[in-house]
């Protein structure tokens, strides 16, 4: 274990990011807890006010994220600055996405339906930034053997068909599917060579002048929608919470 840590993970300085990642999703997962036990009324906490305002978490999240960010390009790869400025970072990106649907939308949409698009994110960049920790790095290990170097060749043209499925899937109108296709064998090819969903710029292209695939891809797409619809609002309440029956008013809506 300690030989592949230093093989995979110190060498190829992949630390401060599996830092940045394990600060970023418990940091994501502690906020919720805490937002969820205040919206119930349940222990010590509560909001931050500041003259009556409302200071939201994504405002300490921003610091964090600059301050992170620039510790990071400032500091040296082998040093102490550069996993203190993985952690920050990732704690001030999980607080700014944790309120993603907030900076969309310019309003306090935490518990609506709008509100489940911050989880989205959140889920979105972990499964990336996990592809980036899973990757072999041909380059940054020292004295590797033959078999060793025919490993990450495999393993870097593996990732490389699996991302070009993924942009296919992504050109089909189906992101989570490419996101997680990136990431899990064959996902990504099944999301290839099904039929593109209506409106998706592979559909535009493609099925033009073509009705019967325009009529199957609608079909599909509206069959796919109403038998997963409800499980993944179900996975996101258990992520994220319960949204409010009412929707929040939105900038410009009446």
């Amino acid at each position: 274990m300690g030989h592949w840590w230093v093989r995979n993970i110190v060498e190829p300085g992949k630390l401060p990011l599996l830092l940045a990642l394990a600060a970023f999703v418990l940091t994501f997962v502690v906020t919720r807890v805490i937002t969820r036990l205040i919206r119930a009324g349940r222990g010590p906490f509560g909001n931050v006010e500041a003259g009556g305002l409302h200071i939201h978490h994504v405002v300490p999240g921003v610091v964090l994220t600059v301050v992170g960010g620039f510790g990071a390009v400032a500091s040296d790869r082998h040093g102490v600055g550069a996993p203190v400025s993985a952690v920050l970072f990732g704690i001030g990106a999980g607080l700014v996405l944790d309120e993603f649907a907030l900076i969309l939308h310019l309003a306090d949409v935490y518990w609506t339906a709008e509100g489940r698009k911050s989880v989205e994110a959140v889920v979105l960049t972990a499964a990336l930034v996990g592809l980036l920790l899973a990757g072999f790095a041909p380059f940054g290990v020292n004295d590797l053997t033959q078999e060793e170097l025919a490993d990450r060749g495999t393993a870097i043209a593996n990732i490389a068909g699996n991302f070009v499925f993924s942009l296919v899937a992504l050109s089909k109108g189906k992101a989570r599917t490419a996101v997680f296709g990136a990431i899990v064998p064959l996902v990504a090819v099944v999301g290839a060579v099904r039929l593109a969903r209506p409106g998706s710029p592979w559909a535009r292209r493609f099925y033009g002048r073509r009705p019967r695939a325009r009529a199957r891809s609608a079909l599909r797409a509206y069959r796919h929608d109403r038998r997963w619809a409800g499980p993944r609002r179900a996975v996101q309440d258990w992520i994220g919470g319960k949204p409010d029956p009412r929707p929040a008013r939105l900038p410009g809506h009446r």
